[in-house]
């Protein structure tokens, strides 16, 4: 006879392990290892938060913690490597298997372990597609989760930094899984309930809070010259023509310069109103001095940002808030208005081949994705029309009926020919293939596609590849923007005069751009103090970038 509830019998006999620990749902943190024991089998599949920015860090190190005789060959599934103790459970064998989006901080000791033989790589995904999987054949069985506060019944609040909890748990607590969440502290009264208390298992209070990578803020004393050229460039050249009103910008300090040139080159321009209105973005504080001019309608965050809760709080007409004026952020439901609802993504790589394909990956790094590839990918399930939309798929597709004409979202790569330590951006051939052959991987870890690239902008103009016509027209468009990398200097001359001719690639002369007004004095800000100015004093920047 079949039985159809083995899974809710496995789920009762861990939570039934657990509860010795556990005075009804509640957790001393120093039990927090030995819960772990308790509850998880050797080759589990656990997701620990993990997320672009907010850390489970309490769970992350009791369950770096456990007897590996007792719990081994874990099957990691979850957004961020972050934390040295999410690589710790690699290198004492508790865990053996790994799919993960985003390793920035951990990206050369990833790489390392990975050539070593220590990590069993599932693949690097997307964080939309590693959510997906977490639905079909990636459920955690386990899930460590971090939050602001629980109350007596585990009911969770998690603050600003909500990002991936929702789906987390919805996923594990719905397919029989086991919830374990790390709480700042326990209190009677929620602000307001994010996650209800019957789909959490056990709470840890942790006594202090969780760890927040503040990810997404920029110094603008850093901001180069060379980075405001290719701001002006790209709201000149890019944002203006196509009246891109939908948008999310990465996170480098090209696209942190556009921002802060919103407010006076931009303004200039007379674009207020017309461009960069709503938005998928993190709470970016180099925004600040964009939305206090009004140029901002409204922000859809995927986390929020350390220091900005205040100044989130003083803008609901802006920001996502609840009731207790606290941002509400959630990345897949981010990761998704920037997929679809969106007319254009901008962001920075490491690397870009002939073909415009692009990767963060490097010989001696694995940063993994986040949401680039979601955001810069051209999503052939929209329907939607927008005139952005509408006139990109025109210039690609001249011929077809308008009717029938398939748009395109714009995706443009920003940066300077030549960045850290003086590496080209452009090569001929990715250090991802080099990887991928390294490592026997059947797929070769590629950020952006060439194919969805539609722009890409350097200190020597914008290559324009929608109105490439074949693959060697796209190859010299982007070695005419390659400047004096060996890409750029290996450059068919006359064609690519022949495409400067037809608009393929515009110069800064050709947009009426000089690029001696690429001035530090044209920033809305030049500094952190700057913005904490424009703030009114509500942004409370991180202590690290305080310097007065």
């Amino acid at each position: 006879m079949t039985t159809w509830n083995n899974a809710q019998r496995a789920r009762d006999a861990r939570l039934q392990a657990g509860a010795r620990y556990a005075n009804g749902k509640h957790v001393a943190a120093r039990d927090a290892t030995a819960l772990l024991e308790a509850v998880l089998q050797p080759g589990d599949r656990v997701c620990l938060e993990g997320d672009n920015q907010k850390q489970a860090e309490l769970l992350a190190a009791a369950l770096a913690a456990v007897d590996s005789a007792k719990v081994h060959d874990l099957h990691m599934v979850q957004s961020g490597v972050v934390l040295p103790e999410h690589l710790d459970v690699f290198e004492r064998g508790i865990a053996r298997r790994l799919d993960y989006a985003y390793s920035g901080p951990q990206s050369q000791r990833i790489a390392r372990m990975l050539f070593g033989g220590k990590i069993e790589l599932g693949a690097v995904h997307t964080y939309l597609e590693l959510f997906a999987r977490y639905f079909i054949d990636l459920t955690p069985q386990v899930a460590l989760i971090a939050a602001v506060s629980a109350d007596r019944h585990g009911n969770l609040y998690t603050g600003p930094n909500t990002e991936d909890t929702p789906t987390v748990v919805e996923a594990t607590a719905f397919k029989d899984g086991v919830v374990i969440a790390q709480v700042n502290e326990v209190v009677d009264t929620l602000p307001r309930i994010d996650i209800p208390a019957d789909w959490v298992h056990f709470v840890v209070e942790s006594g202090k809070p969780f760890y927040v990578e503040p990810l997404f803020t920029r110094e603008p004393a850093a901001i180069t010259e060379t980075q405001i050229l290719t701001a002006m460039l790209a709201i000149k050249g890019i944002y203006a023509p196509y009246g891109v009103k939908r948008l999310n910008h990465g996170i480098g300090f090209n696209t942190a310069a556009i921002e802060l040139l919103l407010p006076t080159y931009g303004e200039r321009l007379g674009l207020k109103g017309q461009v960069a209105s709503h938005w998928a973005l993190n709470p970016h504080p180099t925004m600040i001095p964009a939305i206090e001019s009004g140029w901002v309608a409204q922000i859809h965050s995927f986390g929020s940002e350390v220091g900005m809760d205040d100044y989130i709080r003083a803008r609901p007409d802006i920001y996502f808030t609840g009731p207790d004026g606290s941002l509400r952020s959630n990345r897949a439901f981010c990761q998704t208005a920037g997929l679809y609802a969106c007319d254009m993504f901008i962001g920075s790589t490491l690397q870009i081949d002939l073909q415009g394909n692009s990767s963060t990956v490097t010989t001696d790094r694995v940063a993994g994705f986040g949401g680039a590839p979601n955001m810069g990918s051209d999503a052939r399930g929209r329907r939607h029309p927008s005139a952005p939309w509408l006139q990109a798929g025109k210039e690609a597709d001249p011929d077809s009926p308008p009717a029938l004409r398939r748009g395109r979202k714009l995706v443009v790569q920003i940066g300077e020919t030549f960045g850290d330590k003086n590496a080209p951006l452009f090569v001929e051939h990715l250090d991802a293939l080099r990887l991928a052959e390294k490592l026997s991987l059947d797929l070769a870890p590629v950020m952006v596609y060439g194919d969805d690239v539609t722009h890409i902008v350097t200190e020597e103009g914008i290559a324009n590849l929608l109105l490439c016509r074949d693959r060697d027209e796209r190859e010299q468009a982007i070695r005419g923007v390659a400047g004096y990398t060996e890409i750029g200097r290996r450059r068919d001359a006359k064609m690519v005069q022949r495409l400067r001719a037809r608009g393929v690639i515009r110069r800064p002369e050709d947009l009426g751009i000089d690029p001696l007004d690429a001035d530090r004095r044209m920033l809305a800000a030049r500094s952190i103090k700057d913005l904490v100015k424009w703030s009114g004093g509500l942004y409370a920047p991180p202590s690290k970038f305080r310097n007065w």
